[in-house]
């Protein structure tokens, strides 16, 4: 499915620079599509009357007929560490959720790829939301281009990170995810480094392998969170589709780069996978893959049968797999606004005020009737 905008004026944003070429049209000059490609990408500009590089009668013409395809702020959660939590409302009022988590070397966005999420992981908020719809490349280049206004951020900085890891499952919307990723990644378009954009997974297997064969990709993250075939059916019902041995082989058949290792991320569940045991057979799982481990003490939330370890418990698992694998323990942030890893869903805090907005210079909101509004839909994960 597509995103819904008001009707006969399509969205900019996610088209390529050969689609706005044909979008254009022979009247026009060639430079002109690369002109307005860099002024919506690179430049971000905030409105048409901000394109100074094309001369007038055009910008007006492109407004008349087209919007910029940016999302509109409904609400903004902060947390006391920084951690911004926002949800999004699209051109057909659905909603999204993405993260601004700030630290003193870097900045990293936590966008999302779909609207709710079709994988029912047990210990993930999202996973009561189901699935409503795809995102479209506009859609998800459009979170990175609003949160970097928002926080003056500089996509072409090697200090800001980009991780899909939000609400949804990428490999199952790959083909907007992977548009969205070249045009993210273009020096001409965003602009952001390759080492700075990830996508996470719960191990669709077919997927990988189309994933690998693209040329421009971000890079991989696969959310693992159990040391066995059994123990991951009960914690991620995928696996009954996609088993834990076929996803290390795909694994392990992925072409990385010269510079790039696979992430395994690693949910700990008071016990149930943190175990001297459960460590010990993640090493020997992945002890044959350059990758890394990130360990995750769940985030608790409402709803979520499990118990987060205590630090002691994480410390051991983390030392066993260390001995033999590169691993970290992740910092969760935004835990006061239900903003760390985990957590994005349904959920209101009563103790914090939200601050509704809307994005700087654009007048996408009032493309949406009064009153139209669908209930709100939260993400997945964030780091």
């Amino acid at each position: 499915m597509t995103g819904c905008y008001t009707e006969g004026r399509m969205p900019l944003i996610g088209l390529d620079a050969a689609e706005l070429a044909s979008l254009l049209g022979p009247s026009q000059p060639a430079y002109r599509a690369k002109q307005l490609y860099q002024a919506l990408y690179r430049d971000r500009a905030a409105s048409f009357e901000a394109i100074t590089t094309l001369p007038l009668p055009l910008r007006t013409e492109l407004a008349v007929q087209h919007e910029f395809g940016l999302p509109t702020i409904e609400k903004r959660y902060d947390s006391v560490d920084g951690t911004r939590r926002y949800l999004l409302a699209l051109g057909d009022d659905r909603t999204v959720e993405a993260v601004f988590m700030p630290e003193e070397d870097r900045d990293t966005l936590c966008i999302s790829s779909q609207v709710g999420c079709p994988v029912n992981c047990q210990f993930c908020l999202t996973a009561l939301l189901g699935l409503d719809r795809n995102l479209t490349a506009g859609e998800i280049i459009a979170q990175v281009l609003l949160l970097a206004r928002e926080h003056r951020l500089d996509p072409r900085s090697r200090q800001l990170n980009v991780v899909m890891m939000g609400q949804g499952e990428p490999l199952l919307n790959l083909p907007n995810v992977v548009k969205a990723s070249r045009i993210l990644l273009d020096p001409n378009g965003v602009g952001l480094f390759e080492r700075r954009l990830t996508i996470s997974t719960s191990g669709i297997t077919p997927k990988l392998a189309e994933l690998g064969a693209e040329a421009v990709r971000p890079k991989l993250a696969i959310s693992l969170n159990a040391s066995s075939e059994t123990q991951r059916r009960e914690l991620m019902p995928i696996t009954k589709k996609y088993h834990l041995r076929v996803l290390i082989d795909a694994c392990r058949a992925y072409p990385l780069r010269p510079w790039e290792h696979l992430t395994f991320e690693y949910v700990l569940l008071k016990g149930v996978n943190d175990t001297d045991a459960d460590a010990q057979r993640v090493v020997k799982l992945l002890g044959q893959l350059r990758c890394k481990v990130n360990l995750i003490a769940l985030n608790p939330g409402p709803g979520i049968a499990f118990e987060t370890p205590d630090p002691a418990r994480v410390a051991a698992f983390r030392e066993i797999v260390h001995r033999k694998i590169p691993c970290f323990v992740r910092k969760p942030r935004g835990l006061d606004i239900y903003a760390a890893c985990g957590q994005l869903k349904l959920v209101s805090i009563d103790n914090a005020t939200p601050t509704t907005q809307e994005p700087h210079g654009t007048s996408d909101a009032d493309r949406r009737p009064a009153g139209h509004h669908q209930p709100a839909a939260h993400g997945r994960t964030a780091v």
